[in-house]
């Protein structure tokens, strides 16, 4: 029976059950997945590993230990690895048999520090490769903060950039690949334990460059792969500044055991004009090519990723690009994302945003064969991960504005035939949504373009009738609103309050080609701006049912940036209500964020050779026609936009004496994670535009842990 929520709250989008995506096993008939679930009653987070039966939908329990996660298929029958936090700062390594559940799952070794990022490949009969990634100390070994030695001394001394990276001071401890075997023993079977683990050993350790992978501070898995014949991975040119710099070069190490006493030096894959970020490296299935995506600027974060294939390992130079053009820009418009080869390596699987969705397209394995574009074999929702099965079908993972995780078959032949194996909200209805609600639009926007928006009404809706608007504006501002799930900026959480949503994706946002996307540049409150008039004039004259004397507007990081603009100018006044979570308050002071080739980039360079640029999109430059009443979140761990960049607009509103309010989170960066912490947002977010608005809703107190200061 479908439990389904009576209101979709903030408390049932925090306390939804979060999976991972599917892993299936070698014959394709089992998947494993993780799933969290946090309580607001217990104020306990829970987690299990589980198994899908692929062809019922039906799961059954594996593991349920808040420590375990990252199960993966060890590719010796049913068996399955985990990594679990152990004491004293360890991870534990836990076998189990998924066909024996009653069997207890054993730990067959423990690692002296934090690892993730579990990979394991078959080398022979005998023997399976293992990789992890985590810290590792200036001595190469494996950090553990529990029992390293605590400094005297609180003081932090630099001579290069970077001082601090998203919501953390850096350290001389730095990200690397770990890499080991598991060994069947020989002789009768003596249960799950009869396999061994050697100790782990660091791959990027011992040589004369240093390197670093994953990349921080998101890098993961995605940074590296490994095979029968090495291991692959991204890293920053360490001869380079990574705050002006946004290289990371591949890397290659052959392997021909896993049991090798030190890794051979890694050697550099060469890619010729491109200089920028490389990602997502997969090895084929026959171990002797990569594919992998390299954009072309050293100073542009969000350049177009080119997709290349190293087609013979042996051959650091033999790189050939797909859709290559003489201009450097590509034959395709789209920005690849993850990568996966079909199991014959005839073929690639490529994730890529396309006009608010996140759609998955399949092309040849050689650029040589990809004369036409990829074709697009799933249009709606996005795709988050994508394994392949033994008969060639494909075990997708995806979401969507109403349901957080679904997993189908696809048969890459017949793409139209999408059969869903199981999906957490039923569609939707657990939380008491539908994809009725869901709708879109274009508009004309500032120039020879139209604009996309997507709309989502509440569940309760009637043609009839007319609902306050909430205008979203996303972040980046190289991003984008997609058919996507999200738990800190959920469309449908304001719609359930009684609000037309419209989330429109201006100039600069991705997935409707680079020109639009690179429209950005110096044109911060210049074109996007426009847009947004344009969208708010357009809601005005066609979505009848949509009150726009009663709108509010939100955003974050470049949205919040945004809303302060607006604030200033002629747009701020048709809203009653606005809020600024983590936004810039002055361009003039992007020096104090880490990463500097973002303004640089966006603003046509140095802050001392492009002032005028910077000058010209500071939301503080309009702040006497600051006006309309505004709630500002801004969080201390924040090293992207410091907290100063909040602090001053509330200074601001409350000198000037408009109605304000500041919400901050000492323990939180540019997001909001922790469950507690993410509810008191939403409240105090809905209570602030509802108040204004009109919508009388009943919001619930403030959890008790809250510090309140009233002046």
């Amino acid at each position: 029976m479908t439990v389904r929520a009576k209101k979709f709250t903030p408390e049932v989008l925090l306390s939804a059950p979060r999976r991972s995506a599917a892993i299936p096993n070698a014959d394709g008939t089992l998947a494993l997945f993780s799933v969290s679930t946090y309580s607001f009653q217990t104020h306990t987070k829970s987690n299990e590993i589980r198994l899908l039966d692929i062809k019922t939908g039906q799961t059954q329990l594996l593991a349920g230990d808040l420590g375990a996660s990252e199960p993966t298929w060890l590719g010796e029958g049913n068996l399955v690895l985990w990594l679990k936090g152990g004491e004293k700062g360890t991870t534990e390594l836990i076998i189990a048999d998924a066909e024996y559940l009653d069997r207890k799952p054993e730990k067959i070794q423990t690692f002296n520090g934090s690892v993730s990022n579990l990979k394991v490949t078959r080398i022979d009969a005998d023997n399976i490769a293992l990789a992890v990634t985590g810290l590792a100390t200036p001595s190469g070994t494996l950090y553990n903060p529990e029992t390293a030695e605590k400094p005297k001394s609180t003081a932090r001394v630099y001579t290069k950039l970077f001082v601090r990276q998203w919501d953390a001071y850096v350290t001389e401890n730095k990200s690397s690949i770990w890499f080991t075997t598991l060994t069947k023993s020989k002789g009768p079977g003596k249960g799950l334990s009869s396999i061994s683990v050697a100790p782990l050993k660091n791959a990027l350790a011992g040589h004369r460059v240093s390197l670093e992978s994953p990349v921080p501070p998101f890098g993961g898995a995605s940074d590296f792969d490994i095979s029968k014949n090495g291991i692959v991975f991204v890293a920053k040119d360490p001869k380079l500044d990574p705050a002006n710099h946004t290289k990371t070069d591949l890397y290659y190490i052959p392997l021909k055991t896993f049991t090798e006493s030190q890794a051979p030096s890694p050697q550099i894959v060469k890619t010729g004009n491109l200089k920028g970020y490389s990602s997502s490296p997969v090895f084929s299935p026959n171990a002797k090519s990569v594919a992998f995506a390299r954009m072309r600027s050293d100073q542009y974060e969000s350049d177009k990723p080119q997709l290349l294939l190293w087609s013979d390992i042996t051959d650091l130079s033999n790189v050939q690009e797909f859709y290559e053009t003489e201009d450097g820009e590509g034959k395709w418009d789209l920005r690849p994302e993850s990568i996966i080869w079909s199991k014959n390596g005839e073929e690639l699987y490529v994730t890529a945003e396309e006009n608010g969705r996140g759609k998955l397209f399949k092309l040849p394995s050689s650029p040589r064969h990809a004369q036409e574009l990829p074709t697009a074999l799933i249009n709606d929702g996005t795709v988050t991960d994508v394994k392949v099965l033994p008969n060639n079908t494909l075990l997708i993972s995806s979401n969507s504005l109403v349901d957080n995780s679904v997993y189908s078959i696809l048969n890459p032949a017949k793409p139209s035939n999408l059969s869903i194996v199981s999906s957490n909200a039923k569609g939707g209805k657990t939380f008491g949504l539908s994809q009725n609600q869901v709708e879109e639009f274009w508009y004309k926007g500032a120039g020879d373009y139209n604009v996309h928006a997507w709309v989502v009404k509440p569940s309760f809706f009637k043609k009839e009738e007319k609902y306050p608007l909430a205008y979203l504006i996303h972040g980046g501002p190289q991003g984008a609103w997609n058919e996507g799930w999200s738990t800190r900026w959920n469309p449908a959480i304001f719609a359930e309050q009684g609000y037309v949503v419209v989330t429109p994706n201006p100039t600069g946002s991705t997935g409707y080609g680079m020109d639009f996307q690179n429209g950005i540049r110096n044109q911060w409150g210049g074109r996007p701006y426009i847009d947004l008039v344009k969208g708010f004039e357009y809601i005005e004259s066609n979505l009848k049912y949509a009150d726009t004397t009663r709108a509010v507007a939100l955003g974050a990081s470049y949205g919040g940036f945004m809303v302060n603009w607006i604030q200033g100018h002629a747009l701020g006044r048709k809203f009653k209500a606005l809020v600024t979570h983590d936004g810039v308050f002055s361009t003039l002071n992007q020096y104090s964020s880490e990463e500097l080739f973002f303004p640089h980039h966006d603003f046509g360079g140095t802050l001392w050779e492009a002032r005028e640029n910077y000058e010209r999109w500071d939301p503080a430059a309009h702040l006497k026609n600051w006006a309309t009443p505004h709630l500002i979140i801004h969080n201390e761990l924040d090293y992207r936009l410091p907290i100063a960049e909040g602090l001053a607009p509330f200074n601001v509103l409350q000198t000037k004496g408009i109605d304000s309010k500041f919400l901050t989170f000492p323990d939180e960066n540019h997001w909001v994670l922790k469950p507690e912490n993410s509810l008191v947002w939403h409240r105090e977010v809905l209570g602030w535009i509802n108040r204004y608005s009109g919508i009388t809703q009943e919001q619930e107190e403030l959890s008790s842990g809250v510090s309140r200061v009233v002046v």
